[in-house]
């Protein structure tokens, strides 16, 4: 049977019954399953046998995933299938909804039907949209806005969940650039953090990437607002073509330039604490999570969420005490534990950009104390792209090791560079890199060289955070 024509954006995911998504285990699946299960929808799903964070949070809204792919899986009184990002229409289960005439929507689908039923703030770009997002449900939660708030990544002040419910009245949701992913939502807000280069498997230029940002920002409404970072000059840009085409969108930027409508200034601050204003807003904000891209965040995050939910309906000390307590989102400058006196970390950051933004953060941070980090790139198209802005991006750690380049399953091929030429070409604009490509010799390596007082970081969007599982358990065996 073929399926019957129907138009995504006109779905009301809530008027389904009983909804099976495939690739449930995925952060943002999870997370929309914890949504509609909130609204008494019927649930089930699949996915690899492999035991994920995400697995515990389905415990408790009581799904129990099948365990792979097969037609059967797909449950008789099924009236919606929802797929991951991750699997094509090639997946045994998507074929059999097909069969029995069973819409089908993906994942950004799926989330681009949640932003048409509320007024929505979408949080986009190259870096810091996932913390962006989280900063933002910081702010919905001590402040008890009526939002349901969807990131990413666990948030730890979500309950490492994914989602947060404080309501229906409003909905903030981080939104991905990759494959133009961005386009099925329909934002009320947009909120740019930065654009450049990146996914070169799928954007075949600077240009394509920034291209991709404008198409995002027509979706807007004419009464529709644009928020962008002044001090990027890629969302800058962004924002300049978007009030050449669309005079209608109300512009707003934030940044440390002084041409920005919000302007963050610096207060006296102590380690481990930043302290700041920002223009527009009353009093002042502090942060204990590293970096100037933090700073930034927030002055986004705060400007998003007045501007979907109004000046005056925030209690804004209640705001600022949330932002002052973020505990961060997992994998982003995530505190694995000090152990013996050294500070173990984890980081996102994969493209140069990030990777220098928040070694800088960390250099500020944690004054006087060695760097040592433990870096994984991500893709053979991004590492060949960017292969000498990655050479020159370690100049804030003391020890740099790497390790084989993450070889991505959307990619097909592993033409080079690889993590030894990688290693070789730091080695020429640092004084230390090492070439480690075995996750034990390297914990072993970095055990070695760490002592107290010592900051260990691994930084990637690969699987090298094991590395620092195994530091900090070779650190207290140790002790």
């Amino acid at each position: 049977m073929t399926v019957p024509a129907f138009e995504p954006a006109n779905i009301d995911l809530f008027a389904f019954e009983h909804v099976h998504l495939v690739g449930i285990k995925g952060t943002g699946m999870a997370a929309l399953a914890e949504i509609l299960r909130a609204r008494s929808t019927s649930i089930s799903g699949s996915d690899v046998a492999d035991r994920f964070y995400t697995d515990d949070i389905l415990d408790q809204i009581d799904v129990r995933p099948a365990v792979g792919f097969d037609a059967s899986h797909v449950p008789p009184e099924t009236d919606l299938v929802i797929r991951s990002a991750a699997y094509g229409n090639d997946n045994p289960e998507i074929v059999a909804a097909e069969r029995r005439g069973i819409p089908v929507l993906s994942y950004p689908e799926a989330l681009g039907t949640l932003s048409r039923i509320a007024p929505s703030l979408a949080v986009a770009g190259v870096h810091g949209k996932t913390t962006t997002a989280a900063l933002a449900g910081a702010m919905v939660q001590s402040a008890s806005i009526p939002a349901t708030v969807l990131v990413g990544s666990a948030v730890t002040d979500f309950g490492n969940r994914a989602v947060l419910h404080r309501g229906d009245r409003f909905f903030v949701a981080e939104t991905c650039e990759y494959r133009r992913h961005f386009l099925a939502f329909s934002p009320s807000v947009l909120l740019i953090t930065s654009v450049e280069g990146d996914h070169q498997d799928y954007f075949t230029s600077d240009r394509d990437v920034a291209t991709a940002f404008v198409e995002f920002a027509r979706r807007l409404p004419e009464e529709g607002v644009l928020i962008y970072c002044a001090d990027d000059g890629g969302a800058a840009k962004v924002a300049r073509q978007v009030r050449s085409e669309r005079p209608g969108v109300k512009l707003m930027s934030y940044g440390r330039t002084g041409i920005a409508d919000a302007v963050i200034s610096d207060l006296p601050s102590t380690t481990g604490e930043s302290r700041f204003s920002i223009s527009g807003f009353a009093g002042e904000w502090s942060t204990h999570t590293p970096g100037e891209h933090t700073v930034l965040n927030i002055a986004g995050a705060a400007m998003g969420v007045r501007e979907l939910v109004g000046d005056t309906a925030v209690d804004w000390d209640a705001a600022r005490r949330g932002v002052e307590r973020f505990a961060g989102v997992k994998r982003r400058s995530e505190v694995v534990g000090e152990f013996r006196g050294v500070l173990v970390l984890d980081d996102y950051a994969h493209h140069p950009t990030a990777i220098e933004t928040t070694l800088r953060g960390y250099r500020s941070f944690y004054p006087g104390r060695r760097i040592v980090v433990d870096f994984m790139s991500h893709t053979y198209s991004r590492t060949r792209a960017l292969f000498e802005r990655f050479a020159r991006a370690f100049s804030d750690a003391d020890v740099v090791i790497v390790n084989e380049i993450y070889a991505s399953a959307r990619e097909h091929s592993d033409k080079g560079p690889t993590g030894r030429e990688l290693t070789q070409a730091i080695a020429k604009h640092h004084r230390s890199a090492t070439f480690e490509p075995d996750f034990d010799a390297a914990a072993k390596f970095a055990v070695s060289l760490l002592h107290r007082g010592d900051v260990f970081v691994t930084m990637g969007a690969g699987d090298n955070f094991r590395i620092g599982q195994r530091v900090a358990k070779m650190l207290q065996e140790r002790a």
